[in-house]
């Protein structure tokens, strides 16, 4: 693997010079290395970016020199750096500064008073927009906003409010702004409901390319302010704890020009987190020729970040492989059926990246889909003998047949806290007992195939990866409803575990990162409270106070915020709801 083989050669040649001091050391703390080895510490010592050495605070303080910085963790929980294995960071990164978000907010009334306090500082021709990452059961009214609020809160401004991939609601003003009327063509799959006073909902029944197309429609951000708002976005991501991501790609976002913002971040020095991309294939009809383009233009694991290993990589091909094999998650809608000619499709596109050694994820929700990609994939994997990764992502309601069928073809599953947000409405359309096994958390580490925990934000969970792993100890939704069964719960190592280095094995890096032993990235996160300590309610209001990548401190709080990266000046554009 290509990370295992870079920490051979690294480790090599710092260990090489064993009499060199470190350059950061932690001590008193209480280290959870997840590492069989020794899997509780005090103590680590970082050089060159790399984990050198664990223990007792005693013996990593006798490794100091004159230039090492010591960190006095004050009893506080260190972890390795969390890493979502489904996370559209790129994409998160072009919009972060666009976006008002109801992520944690308590009631509808303070979701809208937020709109309308947005309102007041947008330009002309600008939109309020709330792009996912909330559920109606979060608020106290435990319901969805009406147009009718949206036009009162913002009567003269144009707003979309995004509801998964499932609705999106639009104001008077925003469906003026797209000029929509009831003759407006709208794609296959989706309707518009016009509502009396003015203003629309849009469903996606059961394709959010509806969704997808009006968000394109809205004003972007220019190529400045994307750079800005990207590397904003990655410092949340490092507030919280995150130092890796997997990037599914995602709809709506073009290879290369829409990476352009990260590409350019990736090669300055100061990179604060590592992502690996996959390719998603934009045009319905068109996705062979893309992967053609791609697999003879592209450079697989070429590292585009400055000073820093798998700082920005291109991995391989997915989530979306073909359009005929999308399974949308919308449990508003029944489960969709896929069309006929998906295996031929499927087949075609799945050989050519088989044939090329090219990584392959793809998106898959419902049991009956993967019985059908499956069958695809068996005869071509067997005939091809593919030996890159590949991975299911989602599968909420995989059958045990088919994890004994992932796990023959040695692949994996990467699982989102999807139902967290959307988990009622799940129950509504199949019942608490589906709910209680979807995904089926423990039947896929019983079977010992490699899990990897992650969110699906921006669009549809939120991007707090303490929502997910407390969703994954709890079975809660955001709105406190219990949908998991005692069997399928998680322990709190077992849930660090998959958004850890269950993660890493989607990108290789699973030999490199992930735990706190030496040789490993240096890469982890100093929590504001204990992790395995605080009442089970208390796991989502987690926070990093110290956040390492690369032994370069890239997020400081309290007690810390003297040793991190300079605050950055006010958003662009300065309207942004990140200013607010």
């Amino acid at each position: 693997m290509r990370a295992a083989a870079a920490f051979s050669l690294l480790a090599g040649t710092i260990w090489g010079g064993p009499g060199d001091p470190p350059d950061l050391i932690v001590v008193n703390a209480k280290v959870t290395t997840l590492d069989a080895a020794r899997p509780e510490a005090e103590a680590l010592a970082v050089r060159d970016g790399l984990l050198v050495a664990v223990g007792g605070s005693d013996e990593i303080t006798r490794l100091r020199g004159e230039a090492t910085r010591v960190i006095d963790a004050g009893g506080r929980r260190v972890i390795p750096g969390l890493n979502d294995s489904h996370l559209h960071a790129v994409r998160g990164g072009r919009f972060w500064n666009l976006e008002l978000r109801w992520d944690g907010v308590e009631s509808l009334e303070r979701g809208l008073a937020m709109i309308a306090e947005q309102a007041k500082r947008t330009p002309k021709g600008q939109w309020v927009r709330v792009i996912g990452a909330w559920s109606p059961f979060q608020f106290r009214e435990r319901r969805m906003p009406t147009v009718a609020e949206l036009n009162r809160a913002a009567p003269d401004v144009p707003v979309f409010v995004l509801f998964l991939y499932s609705q999106g609601f639009l104001n008077r003003a925003g469906v003026e702004a797209l000029g929509l009327t009831p003759a407006s063509e709208v794609p296959a799959g989706g309707r518009i409901e016009f509502v009396e006073g003015g203003g629309a909902v849009l469903h996606a029944e059961p394709s959010p390319a509806i969704l997808y197309t009006t968000i394109a429609k809205l004003p972007q951000l220019s190529r400045e302010d994307q750079l800005d708002s990207t590397v904003r976005f990655y410092r949340e991501l490092n507030r919280l704890g995150l130092t890796s991501a997997v990037d599914a790609g995602g709809g709506g976002h073009t290879y290369p020009v829409d990476y352009e913002a990260t590409r350019e971040l990736a090669s300055k020095p100061g990179m604060p987190i590592r992502i690996s991309s996959y390719l998603f294939a934009q045009k319905a009809g068109g996705e062979l020729e893309e992967y053609r383009k791609w697999t003879a233009t592209e450079e697989l694991n070429l590292n585009f970040a400055m000073m820093r290993l798998n700082g920005y990589v291109l991995e391989g091909a997915g989530e979306n492989l073909v359009w005929a094999a999308g399974d949308f998650e919308n449990f508003m809608a029944p489960r969709p059926e896929l069309k006929g000619s998906m295996e031929g499709e499927l087949k075609a596109v799945v050989r050519l990246l088989a044939e090329k050694g090219w990584p392959i994820r793809i998106h898959a929700t419902y049991d009956e889909s993967i019985t059908r990609i499956l069958d695809v994939f068996e005869p071509v994997f067997r005939e091809t003998g593919l030996k890159a990764r590949w991975c299911i992502d989602h599968a909420e309601t995989i059958s045990a047949r088919n994890i004994a069928r992932v796990k023959a073809l040695g692949g994996g599953i990467a699982i989102q806290d999807r139902m967290a947000f959307a988990g009622e409405f799940f129950v509504e359309r199949y019942g608490k007992e589906a709910a209680a096994n979807a995904p089926p958390l423990r039947a896929m580490l019983d079977a010992g195939i490699p899990v990897g925990a992650g969110t699906d934000a921006t669009r549809v969970s939120s991007h707090n990866p303490w929502v997910a792993l407390h969703w994954m100890v709890t079975g809660k939704t955001v709105g406190g409803t219990r949908l998991a069964s005692d069997a399928n719960l998680l322990t709190r190592e077992e849930a660090l575990r998959l958004y850890t280095v269950g993660s890493a094995w989607f990108s290789g890096d699973e030999g490199a990162k992930g735990r706190i032993a030496p040789g490993q990235y240096a890469d982890f996160a100093i929590l504001s409270e204990d992790y395995f300590a605080v009442p089970e309610d208390r796991i989502r209001a987690l926070e990093s106070v110290l956040t390492v990548t690369g032994g370069d401190i890239v997020h400081a709080a309290e007690p810390f915020a003297a040793l991190g990266p300079p605050p950055l000046p006010p958003a662009t554009p300065a309207w942004s709801p990140v200013n607010g």
